[in-house]
């Protein structure tokens, strides 16, 4: 036996062999152009477009409403036609809906084409998962850690180039970004042109019986009487209450991403003694935790069973986000900062267990006959999440210090009641069979 090559250890360490180094590619490229975007869609919108700043708050919130809708289209659609051709097109739609922003500065033609964009951003995330969970198999929570991972690294990537490309301050500047955030989704299809179609459960469950031939001379007619053959029906998520109470518990526990992105720098500087320049580096510090420790963190979800249990110390880290929180708004400007830093820890905690505990028992509760439209439904957790998480932070900072520990613990409490949700029926395995498309 030779010396391994570096391809075939890297092979070894990354699940889903090429199409899975491929989907990483892609997955990185995407987000890179999302950081740059995602960094000046404000300045675009306000300097290049003219609009107003109650323009743009309808702009986004409307755009995100229609977006709602494409978790569970894309996984309905990803379970009747093949996966990688659905996903090229999503990416080349994304594209023509960058590239159209440029054209007009009209309110109505605008919010049209951000729906369109925002409709094939969330459609796209859940086909990622699906083509991920299909190409992974049995290892898709290490294969989801690594993409997080390399999903993180992305957006700090395009952030920089942003944040960089900004000090030049120019309108132009701004229609650049645009334009290479579209060219990012015009090379995940590329990259993706390049990827095979992964196995599927669900044709390969769907395949029709043949018709059975013209009786031939000497052949005894069949009886009237014969039983006709039995329909089968896909399982549907909509019917599913448990799977739909699983998916609603779960747009609660997406809430670290609001905590984040809105709760956390909006309390520092308006509610502790902290210093404001500390707020962008606690969204560096969740960046490089996410980079360091997503990885070793796929082992709290190696299994379904350790998937359940991690919710107790995923609830954990909530309580522990939350207190600090409240403590933060007293004392000195060094402990108000001691305690945004903890809370930071605790929440970036809370982040990399849910996404890791959420890939592995949103897969492994769906029927792999439809796993498409299970997971897109499942998608509509971090949808809607998105619409209402702000209002939640929000109603938290005004709470006070209480706010923030009654939000951790109602976190906390949601996690035990999901963990009661997917008990296991006392042999120890989860009240849905754990089947998986590779198994098949």
């Amino acid at each position: 036996m030779g010396k391994p090559t570096w391809r075939t250890a890297l092979s070894d360490r990354i699940p889903g062999g090429r199409d899975g180094r491929r989907m990483l590619t892609v997955t990185f490229v995407d987000r890179i152009g999302s950081g740059l975007w995602g960094a000046t869609a404000t300045l675009y919108f306000t300097y290049a477009a003219g609009l107003s700043t109650a323009e743009i708050g309808v702009l986004l919130a409307v755009s995100g409403s229609v977006g709602i809708a494409g978790p569970p289209l894309g996984g309905l659609l990803a379970d009747r036609v093949p996966l990688r051709p659905l996903l090229i097109i999503v990416q080349l739609v994304r594209a023509v809906a960058s590239l159209a922003l440029l054209t007009t500065t009209d309110l109505g033609l605008l919010l049209a084409i951000t729906s369109v964009g925002s409709l094939g951003d969330r459609a796209a995330s859940v086909l990622t998962k699906l083509y991920a969970t299909r190409v992974a198999g049995p290892d898709r929570v290490r294969y989801q850690a690594i993409s997080r991972t390399a999903m993180n690294v992305g957006w700090a990537v395009g952030g920089l180039a942003a944040a960089a490309a900004l000090t030049g301050g120019t309108v132009t500047v701004y229609r650049w970004l645009l334009i290479g955030d579209a060219l990012s989704f015009l090379a995940s299809a590329l990259f993706t042109l390049g990827c095979a179609e992964p196995p599927s459960a669900t044709r390969i469950a769907g395949t029709s019986t043949p018709a059975p031939s013209e009786p031939t001379p000497g052949d005894t007619a069949p009886s009237d009487s014969a039983p006709a053959p039995e329909k089968t029906t896909a399982p549907t998520p909509w019917r599913d209450r448990r799977y739909l109470t699983y998916t609603a518990s779960e747009a609660v526990l997406f809430l670290d991403d609001s905590v984040f992105k809105i709760g956390l720098p909006l309390w520092a500087v308006t509610a502790t003694s902290a210093p404001h320049q500390l707020v962008p580096l606690l969204l560096v510090l969740n960046n490089v935790l996410v980079v360091l420790f997503q990885v070793p963190f796929a082992r709290f979800g190696a299994t379904p069973n350790t998937a359940r249990t991690s919710l107790w110390p995923l609830a954990g880290a909530f309580l522990l986000g939350g207190a600090a929180l409240a403590a933060s708004a007293v004392g000195a400007p060094w402990f108000a900062a001691v305690t945004l830093v903890l809370a930071a820890t605790a929440f970036t905690v809370a982040e990399m267990l849910h996404a890791t505990i959420s890939w592995e028992l949103s897969v492994v509760l769906a029927p792999p006959t439809a796993q498409g439209a299970y997971l897109g439904v499942h998608g509509l957790a971090q949808a809607v999440q998105r619409s209402v998480g702000p209002l939640a932070v929000t109603a938290a900072i005004a709470a006070g210090p209480l706010g923030w520990l009654g939000l951790g613990a109602g976190l906390a409490a949601m996690c035990g009641a999901q963990r009661h949700l997917v008990r296991d029926r006392g042999d120890g395995a989860l009240s849905v069979a754990p089947v998986t498309v590779s198994e098949h």
